[in-house]
């Protein structure tokens, strides 16, 4: 061993050339690779719980919780970019430290995997793995990993009936916490088993304020009035807003983004490739503001709003959803000639 050694310490040739080269392609290929641009709804995504915009309550909850360093299942309700995600990730990483965050969390989008053999596979596996490690900087870490559910409403009920085994099996190991739009399609034995939180529409002033945040950091050229028809279009959705912002100021390149480039980013109409579900809201404004219909004709059209808008919801053809309600708009129209 020892003469292995010293023929190893002796050994004084440079690496070839060709090794120098391949690191160095490597080193600017990594460079590179970091300075590539993050999406502004992460980049400005809150890093704490105290950053949470516009949900006190969730926040005062959580806070004590995690003076503890202890936390509850966890079930996050309500409109989309509202901060349920950010809410959280960030009190993930406030009780493991960025060390032991990765390690700790499992992070799911279940429309994606809503099976239920992603149930017994991920979450199951994830869930039994022991815990260990401390935080670097001494405070407590605690004794269980956090499993994160996203888009919880769109597992199946067969997913969520394993889900609710796996909870009740490993609830002295890991924490769970589910997100959903809409509560009513979680079944009630988890949400028996959650702490339920609804998140709240963001105000227009807190949105406003927020987006103005981002675009003098970004160096973003826009109006108040600007920004106020960002978060008229935006509808509640932060998220939404920023990935407007984003998109108008790559779109006019460096220049004033105005209420016309808001307007062709978002759109209504499905043929340029924008949601049908801003079509179904949009309309449903138009039609209860619209004088010329009688109330009979109001609540027929409305109720094909909400039909459409729940088959959306649940996946359904956004072209074969269209041409129904338009035939039923359409014969409404005709009764007025």
């Amino acid at each position: 061993m020892q003469a292995f050694l010293k023929g190893a310490s002796i050994s004084t040739k440079p690496p070839p050339t060709k090794d120098r080269g391949v690191t160095a392609t490597a080193r600017s290929s990594g460079e590179n690779k970091k300075a590539k641009p993050v999406p502004w709804v992460e980049k400005y995504r809150p890093k704490c719980v105290d950053e949470v915009a516009f949900q006190e309550e969730v926040v005062a909850v959580l806070k004590k919780s995690l003076e503890g360093a202890d936390l509850p299942n966890l079930l996050f309700y309500g409109p989309p970019g509202t901060g349920k995600t950010s809410t959280i990730l960030a009190a993930a990483r406030e009780l493991f430290g960025p060390e032991l965050f990765r390690l700790r969390v499992l992070e799911l989008n279940a429309s994606d995997e809503r099976g239920i053999q992603v149930v017994r596979e991920k979450v199951k596996n994830f869930a039994q793995l022991t815990v260990s490690g401390s935080r670097s900087d001494g405070k407590p870490c605690p004794p269980f990993k956090i499993v994160i559910l996203d888009e919880a409403d769109s597992m199946t009920s067969a997913a969520q009936a394993a889900l609710r085994r796996t909870m009740e099996k490993e609830s002295k190991t890991t924490r769970f916490c589910l997100i959903c739009n809409y509560v009513s399609r979680i079944i009630e034995p988890l949400t028996s088993r959650c702490s339920k939180f609804r998140f709240k529409p963001l105000s227009d002033k807190i949105q406003q304020q927020r987006l103005l945040d981002i675009a003098d950091k970004e160096h973003v050229k826009i109006s108040n009035e600007g920004i106020a028809y960002l978060v008229k279009v935006s509808e509640g959705d932060l998220r939404k807003a920023i990935t407007f912002l984003q998109s108008a100021t790559r779109l006019t390149g460096g220049k004033e983004v105005t209420e016309k480039v808001i307007t062709d980013i978002a759109g209504d109409l499905i043929n340029e490739g924008h949601a049908a579900t801003q079509l179904v809201n949009q309309l449903h404004d138009v039609v209860v503001e619209n004088d010329n219909l009688s109330d009979k004709q109001k609540s027929i059209i409305t109720e094909k709003l909400a039909e459409v808008d729940k088959c959306l919801a649940d996946g359904a053809d956004e072209h074969l959803q269209l041409i129904s309600l338009c035939a039923t708009v359409m014969q409404q129209l005709t009764q007025n000639c």
